[in-house]
């Protein structure tokens, strides 16, 4: 395992999801705020790290059930026609609606970034919070929504990385604790970074459209999907890595030349 782990892919595995997990995790934090910042004052720390905590928590546990259900890969069902041929199975049907929706869920958030920025924050603002339960409720809510996107990442960046469904499940689990703890020690300087810098998050959920696509292929290649003799291959995950990079390197590029001061004539 440990050769697994300190392996160049584990690695570049590691730290994209790991960047993407906080990114994803930014919502989150700021929700969590909101809910909290109904709580008297000196509640709020304490019920802002139990709902982050909580949302870790969530995630482990999800990763297990979806780890899980990915590892079924014996096909249950065959579909053969003329121009057609594929074998479902339980590790297809998830890959494959796990990339539709971070696709509807990326592009969905993308639109509503853009036309209407504090929607939600309004949607949870209005909701009234009497006690400590009712938030850690309303919190516990608020994690599971946003876990499932942060799961079906964690899945799309680690799947075939390993034949061991274990070592995968391991790496991811890894950086979801990193996240969240990164998450809890910095929450309040990533979120004014975020806020200052809103590109960075419209790029991040640009990456699940990229992975998103990259599941639903996945899917038909496992499912030994062809298409008029044609099969459908499994994107390699080093293109992934050298996009999500040179987007980002691309981005503090933007970033430099915007807080350069304009010459003057």
């Amino acid at each position: 395992m440990i050769e697994f782990l300190t392996s160049s892919d584990a690695i570049f595995a590691l730290l994209t999801l790991t960047f993407l997990e906080i990114i994803l995790g930014i919502d989150n934090i700021v929700f969590i705020s909101i809910a909290a910042n109904k709580l008297p004052e000196e509640k709020r720390g304490k019920i802002t790290n139990i709902g982050l905590l909580l949302a870790m928590v969530q995630r482990i546990i999800l990763l297990f059930f979806v780890s899980f259900l990915v590892g079924l890969s014996e096909p249950f069902y065959k579909v053969d026609f003329n121009w057609m041929h594929l074998e479902l199975s339980w590790q297809a049907i998830i890959l494959f609606a796990g990339g539709l929706f971070l696709i509807y869920k990326s592009t969905s958030e993308i639109r509503e970034k853009v036309s209407d920025p504090k929607h939600d924050e309004d949607e949870v603002k209005g909701k009234s919070i009497k006690s400590f339960q009712q938030a850690i409720i309303q919190i516990l809510i608020i994690d599971f929504i946003f876990s499932i996107d942060s799961i079906l990442t964690a899945v799309g960046m680690t799947n075939g990385l390993s034949t061991n469904h274990n070592y995968n499940l391991i790496l991811m689990i890894i950086a979801v604790v990193i996240s969240i703890l990164i998450m809890i020690g910095f929450a309040n300087k990533i979120r004014r970074f975020i806020d200052k810098n809103p590109s960075i998050q419209i790029l991040g959920l640009s990456f699940l459209i990229l992975i998103g696509f990259m599941l639903i292929t996945e899917a038909g290649h496992l499912s030994h999907t062809t298409f008029f003799d044609k099969k459908v291959g499994a994107i390699p995950k080093g293109y992934l890595y050298f996009a999500i990079a040179f987007s980002l390197f691309v981005e503090f590029l933007n970033q430099k030349i915007s807080k350069k001061p304009a010459k003057k004539d």
